[in-house]
C-alpha cells in the first residue's frame, strides 16, 4: 500500500506540524522517533514489549540482515514481519550508512560498493539494485535508497561529485522498485553546504518519492551546524511528503528539530544509552549506576506508566545492573521506550494546541534537557 500522511496541525509560531501516517499495517501518529532493531529485533525487547509502548513503526537494518540472515533466507521465512512476529510497520535503511562507515574495507564505483564483511572478511558487494532487492525481499512498508554518505571533513568538490552520483543512484534504485508494494523514500546528502542542500532536495524532490530523508548529519559535526542545516532545509522539502532526519534522538533534539518541521526521527540513543545504564525521566538523564540509587525505593520515574516503573525501584534495577542480569538491560530499555514515545505524544500535544514555541522553551529551561545525574 503507498503511504498517505494526513496533517492535521501546523503550528502558527513554528515549522511544526503534527500528522497521521497511514502504512497500511499501522496508523503512525507523527511526529515520530522509530526505535532501531538492527537485527529485526530491538535489543533485549519482545514484540510484545515493543508494541506495548504504543509504538508502531520501527527501523531495521538492511545491511546487517544482508550478511546475516540474508534477506532470500527472510522472504523464504515470510518476510521480515512474520520472521521476526511483528505485526506493526517496519522501516529498512538502505545500508549505505554502514557500508560507507567501513571506510577502509571498500571501494565505490559508479555500479555500486564493493566491500568486505565486518562479520567474516568475505567479498561483497551492494549496490542500488541489490539493496532495493534486499527490502523487496523483507516486505518493510518503507524502503530507502542507497546513497553515499560523505566523511563529514569532505571537501566540497567532493560532495558535489557525491550529490550527483547519489542522485544516479536513486533513480535507479526507483526504476528497481517500480511494481514493488514498499514506499520508498530519497535521501538528500550536500554536506554541511546550505545551497548544495538545497540543490540536492530540488533533485530528490522531483522525483516520485513517497518521503524525503536528510542524511548524512548527527556524524560528529557540532550540533549548531546541523540545526543551521535542518532550519534551511526542512521546510522547503514537500509538505505532502513525510519528512525524515535520519540518526537523530536526543531529546532536545527531538523538541528542537520538530519546530523545524521534521515529521520522523530514528536513533540508538533510547536502547542503546538503556544498555550503559542511562535512563531519561521527567526529571531530567539519571545513570543507574550511581550510587545515589543504592537505597531509593523510588520507580525510576513516578509519571512513568511503563512495566518498569510499575514493578521496580532504582535501588533494584541498580543491583540488577551491576549483576549484569540482563532483566536490567530490558527493564531500561522499555522504560526509555516508554519515555520517548510519552515525549512524542507531548509534543504532538503542544503542536494540536498551537503552543509549540512555548513548549519548546519550557522543555529547554526544564530539567528534561540537563545533563545527566
Amino acid at each position: 500500500m503507498k503511504l498517505t500522511l494526513a496533517i492535521e496541525k501546523n503550528d502558527a509560531t513554528t515549522a511544526a506540524r503534527a500528522g497521521v501516517l497511514d502504512l497500511g499495517r499501522a496508523k503512525v501518529e507523527t511526529p515520530v522517533l522509530m526505535p532501531v532493531g538492527t537485527y529485526g529485533a530491538v535489543k533485549s525487547l519482545s514484540p510484545d514489549d515493543v508494541a506495548s509502548t504504543g509504538t508502531r513503526l520501527i527501523l531495521a537494518n538492511t545491511y546487517h540482515l544482508f550478511l546475516r540472515p540474508g534477506h532470500e533466507l527472510v522472504a523464504k521465512m515470510g518476510g521480515l514481519h512474520k520472521f521476526m512476529a511483528w505485526d506493526g510497520a517496519i522501516l529498512t535503511d538502505s545500508g549505505g550508512f554502514q557500508v560507507f562507515s567501513l571506510a577502509k574495507l571498500r571501494r565505490i564505483t559508479e555500479a555500486g560498493v564493493a566491500f568486505k564483511s565486518h562479520l567474516d572478511g568475505s567479498d561483497r558487494f551492494l549496490s542500488p539494485e541489490i539493496a532495493m532487492e534486499a527490502q523487496r525481499a523483507f516486505g518493510s512498508e518503507i524502503a530507502m535508497v542507497l546513497d553515499e554518505c560523505p566523511p563529514a571533513a569532505a571537501d566540497r568538490a567532493y560532495i558535489e561529485a557525491s550529490m550527483a552520483m547519489t542522485t544516479r543512484w536513486a533513480a535507479r534504485s526507483l526504476e528497481a522498485m517500480k511494481g514493488s508494494e514498499n514506499n520508498t523514500f530519497g535521501i538528500v546528502q550536500g554536506g554541511f553546504h546550505e545551497d548544495l542542500r538545497l540543490r540536492h532536495l530540488d533533485e530528490i524532490a522531483a522525483m516520485p518519492f513517497q518521503g524525503i530523508a536528510l542524511g548524512g548529519l548527527s556524524v560528529g559535526e557540532d550540533r549548531g551546524v546541523t540545526e543551521e542545516i535542518v532550519a534551511a532545509i526542512t521546510p522547503q522539502m514537500p509538505v505532502e511528503r513525510p519528512r525524515y532526519l535520519m540518526g537523530v534522538g536526543m531529546p532536545e533534539d527531538l523538541v528542537q528539530y520538530v519546530a523545524h518541521g521534521v515529521d520522523m526521527f530514528d536513533c540508538v540513543i533510547p536502547t542503546r544509552n538503556a544498555r550503559n545504564g542511562q535512563v531519561f525521566t521527567s526529571e531530567g538523564r539519571l545513570n543507574i549506576r550511581n550510587a545515589a540509587h543504592t537505597e531509593d525505593a523510588r520507580p525510576l520515574d513516578e509519571e512513568c506508566p511503563c512495566a518498569a516503573c510499575k514493578a521496580f525501584t532504582r535501588a533494584y534495577l541498580r543491583h540488577l545492573y551491576l549483576s549484569d542480569e540482563i532483566l536490567a538491560h530490558r527493564m531500561l530499555t522499555l522504560h526509555n521506550l516508554a519515555y520517548f514515545r510519552g515525549l512524542m505524544a507531548r509534543v504532538r500535544g503542544a503542536i494540536m494546541a498551537g503552543d509549540y514555541a512555548a513548549f519548546v522553551d519550557r522543555f529547554m529551561d526544564g530539567p528534561e534537557a540537563r545533563k545527566e545525574t
